[in-house]
């Protein structure tokens, strides 16, 4: 029996999209888009009879059978099966961020200070780590780290945390964060923190084997808003020379099939009130390995920048790291329905879907016959208008930083 490769490789794509909604709406929404189609804008609800819950905003997949969801808002996460039933929900976490796993433990970021485990209630001064047991969906540790933790990702058994003291601009307790927290994956202590001496290192960042790419929102006045490839390896060994820092944001970023990363760049500035945008394609090996002096174009596959370019309000990038089809989301005016873009792994622009409301983390569920194992083993194989609805950076509500139809400038 013959097959047609074409139609072989449409038939792959299951994306998964988490619409944020409006903070304290209570209407976050989970999109399904299967063969270059929306099948559900309300895919959690329609599986289960009930909404999914206020502002969620990270997505990983555990193992075969688990998924697991962070719901900012409504403090819990979610866990649920690929075909969308929901599971349990562990509501130990108040304020959380963003998720890794190693497949028997869902680790989390936490900007709140207090978290319940099955030692007794834990009370931080800062921002902590939570570890969840995925065999009965208990916290079973959490560690204290920096101010309002943002990014995780796990390496070699250790966990690195980027620290970004976000509600530094509202509190007068603590300045913006500079430091990356590395734990200790088994006994959840804090073993060494990295001073990049770059603030406020704020959003999810991308992995590719032992490089992360952090970004930083810098302080919306003075310091300006910046990237980084952070060396894991090297951080574990001790080396002062474990990232560089560049002076372009990666605010929506993530990791191709063969390791190299995809970013476009957001940054804002109460001084002159505008936005301006960024695209970067990044090669972390040589990057680190020339001093930053190669490895890094600012340009994107096929016609992905002239599309982001044509959108209201870039929101996020992601890559199946099954197929290698691109994706991408327009936020539009952050309060009206978004929409999804899909381009070829050579950044063909596939299609153009409307979704709901701030639509930016994606999960890619595994083609029919293969099995999930880890993104890093599949890329190694590959490798081969309403006021105030508008967030600042603790998502909380406030008025626009713009005027209505204000052009944004993009970078070449």
């Amino acid at each position: 029996m013959q097959f047609c490769v074409c139609c072989l490789a449409q038939v792959q794509e299951k994306i998964i999209l988490l619409n944020e909604g409006l903070w304290q709406a209570d209407n976050g929404r989970m999109t399904y888009f299967e063969d270059g189609a929306i099948v559900s804008n309300q895919w959690f609800r329609d599986k289960n009879g009930y909404k999914l819950g206020d502002t969620p905003n990270d997505i990983i997949q555990v193992n075969d059978n688990l998924i697991a969801v962070a719901i900012n808002w409504s403090n819990i996460v979610q866990f649920m099966k690929p075909d969308g039933t929901a599971v349990a929900a562990t509501e130990d976490v108040p304020n959380n961020r963003k998720l890794c796993t190693d497949g028997k433990y869902v680790y989390v970021t936490s900007y709140g200070h207090e978290c319940g485990t099955t030692e007794g209630t834990k009370t931080f001064t800062k921002g902590f780590v939570a570890k969840i047991d995925i065999t009965n969906y208990k916290v079973v540790a959490a560690t204290e780290v920096g101010y309002e933790p943002e990014g995780i990702a796990l390496y070699k058994g250790h966990l690195f945390v980027a620290n970004t003291g976000g509600y530094a601009a509202q509190e007068t307790d603590h300045e913006y964060e500079t430091t990356v927290s590395i734990v200790n994956a088994e006994t959840m202590l804090v073993e060494k923190t990295i001073d990049t001496h770059v603030p406020n290192l704020f959003g999810k960042m991308s992995q590719s084997g032992q490089y992360l790419l952090i970004n930083s929102s810098g302080d919306y006045y003075e310091q300006p808003p910046a990237g980084m490839v952070f060396d894991c390896e090297k951080a574990l060994m001790g080396g002062n020379d474990c990232f560089i820092k560049f002076d372009i944001p990666v605010t929506y970023n993530c990791t191709t099939r063969d390791g190299k990363f995809l970013a476009v760049g957001s940054s804002f500035s109460y001084i002159t009130g505008q936005y301006e945008f960024y695209r970067l394609t990044i090669t972390p090996k040589e990057y680190m390995d020339s001093n930053g002096q190669s490895g890094m174009e600012q340009s994107l596959p096929g016609t992905l920048a002239a599309d982001f370019e044509s959108m209201g309000q870039p929101y996020g990038i992601y890559v199946n790291p099954y197929t290698g089809y691109i994706y991408g989301t327009d936020a539009s005016s952050f309060e009206s329905m978004g929409y999804l873009y899909q381009w070829s792994p050579e950044g063909v622009l596939q299609g153009k879907h409307k979704v709901y409301v701030n639509p930016g983390h994606f999960l890619a569920l595994p083609p029919d016959g293969q099995h999930y194992s880890s993104v890093e083993a599949i890329q190694e194989f590959n490798g081969s208008k309403v006021q105030n609805s508008y967030y600042d950076i603790q998502g909380r509500r406030i008025t626009p930083p713009f005027k209505k139809g204000q052009l944004y400038k993009i970078h070449n």
